[in-house]
């Protein structure tokens, strides 16, 4: 018998829910920059030339901070191109993704863009080709008010005011052979470490973000967060981590499982972090940044004119069934919101994204838009520790899944209850029976599902085919709400008090 029962009591929390943790991503890699944010001569460009229908739905995703400029890209970056007089600025061969990048877009034009939306910067620095003197350099450039040679030349350049950039990534993947200038874990701590401290001496006020490994499966996994982050723990704030999940073999109950590898994930770093800080006796607890999180599968392999500028790279078209997996990878991060205090959906337009675009035309939501969204709004304030019990699963790589994947929150001034599930099975509605110890007056508002879809059912420019929908919300009795949520489908509850 198929059954999900979730125990939530007001006094139960995780911890509080981090806005962070709604972060997104934005690497100049395929159309993210150009084409995605950023298409001056677009009938929706504006004086700058970014585009507002795309801001729009950024503004409606609820994104509060955005990392940037890589990614792979940054291991091979040169700041310095993407300041100054646009005319001055040098073409370069970009070796992680085999483009060209024309360097019209920098860090100038992405703090005027944050300026413009709202968002708060994630900056990254390139410690694959250069190292801590040019990403001291940059902090200088970003954050110094003036009188010195890096800040003077950002006021030169039309910016008076610090851009005041709190949040840096020291590199990024440094673990992968694919990187530009992959280093050993003794060699990257050492590097990200002397970086950091030189950053911090810059501009003592900001958080730095240690890489942590590339992935799950490398074989480097766990040793390489000991060792580099014993070696960095005084001037580091944040252990990243990156996860995609696939679909690419075509099993579609394994692929509705990979939420559970999220949790595992989360868990093996929390661990990590918590052994280097009782190793070292140390006070600081280092938290995690989940700086790079999606689906992504559907276009690897896709063919493009190398070297060319802003080539259609990783677009992958969404489907139903890819919802459904970023709901649960963000249930994950919410039951964690004690340790995971910044996540970063990859990425925000065009490449791996819930937006897309056309050039010189619509903009419009994706499938995994919607989850984002719901979480975003109704996400927020604390994340409550639920207790569940309900039937499982096998797959041939995973045991033990529960049928049904659930989150819950409780808003910070304690009037509104938000609960996120995802019911796995592809056959059978199950009943959520929700037991609310002690929520007197709270009553049901709003069920929102994505559900009835073919699974391999995708959105369009023209037809919006996954989309929420609005359900009778139930009501409690006995303490108790009971849902029935819909095969394969994603669900959200809010529970007022009335």
């Amino acid at each position: 018998m198929k059954y999900a029962k979730l125990t939530l009591c007001s006094a139960y929390k995780v911890g509080q829910i981090d806005k962070r943790v709604y972060g997104s991503f934005i690497e100049h890699l395929g159309r993210a920059v150009y084409g995605g944010i950023y298409e001056p001569g677009h009938p929706a460009a504006d004086e700058n030339g970014f585009r507002t229908d795309v801001n729009a739905l950024i503004k409606e995703l609820g994104v509060p901070l955005v990392r940037y400029p890589g990614g792979n890209f940054v291991s091979g970056y040169n700041w310095e191109d993407g300041v100054g007089p646009v005319e001055k600025r040098p073409k370069r061969l970009e070796l992680a993704w085999g483009t060209t990048e024309p360097n019209t877009f920098g860090t100038d034009e992405f703090m005027k863009w944050c300026q413009t939306t709202g968002i708060e910067p994630m900056m990254a620095v390139n410690l694959g080709t250069r190292g801590p003197e040019e990403a001291r350099n940059l902090v200088e450039y970003c954050n110094h008010p003036g009188g010195t040679y890096w800040s003077d030349l950002r006021r030169k350049n039309g910016s008076p005011e610090p851009y005041g950039v709190k949040l840096w990534c020291l590199g990024n993947e440094m673990d992968g052979p694919w990187q530009m200038c992959h280093k050993d874990a003794v060699d990257y701590g050492k590097t990200a470490n002397e970086a950091a401290k030189l950053m911090k001496w810059t501009d003592p006020t900001i958080e730095t973000v240690l890489c942590g490994s590339s992935s799950y499966g490398m074989k480097t996994f766990g040793e390489w967060e000991t060792t580099t982050l014993d070696l960095a723990y005084d001037h580091v704030d944040y252990v990243s981590m990156h996860q995609y999940h696939s679909n690419s073999d075509n099993y579609l109950e394994n692929f509705l499982a990979k939420g559970v590898e999220t949790e595992r994930f989360i868990r093996s770093v929390v661990a990590a972090l918590d052994y280097v800080q009782g190793k070292r006796h140390a006070k600081k607890q280092i938290n995690i940044s989940f700086d790079e999180w999606n689906v992504w599968y559907h276009s690897h392999g896709a063919p493009f004119e190398k070297w060319s500028v802003a080539p259609h790279i990783l677009e992958d078209i969404y489907n139903f069934a890819d919802a459904l997996v970023a709901g649960e990878m963000l249930n994950a991060i919410l039951r964690h919101a004690d340790r995971v205090k910044v996540a970063c959906l990859a990425q925000l337009v065009n490449v791996i994204a819930p937006i897309m675009t056309e050039n010189d035309g619509k903009a419009w939501k994706q499938t995994i838009f919607y989850p984002f969204y719901y979480a975003s709004k109704y996400g927020r304030g604390q994340a409550l520790q639920g207790i569940f019990e309900g039937s499982e699963y096998d797959t041939r790589w995973y045991q033990n899944v529960p049928h049904v994947d659930t989150a819950a929150t409780i808003s910070d001034d304690g009037s509104e209850v938000a609960i996120f599930a995802v019911n796995r099975d592809l056959k059978d509605p199950i009943e959520l029976e929700t037991k609310l110890l002690d929520f007197e007056g709270f009553t049901p508002v709003r069920h929102v599902a994505l559900e009835g879809c073919d699974p391999e059912a995708v959105n369009t420019a023209d037809a919006q085919n996954v989309a929420p929908i609005e359900k009778a919300p139930g009501q409690v009795e006995d303490k108790t709400l009971r849902t029935m949520l819909a095969p394969m489908s994603w669900n959200m509850l809010v529970l007022k008090k009335i």
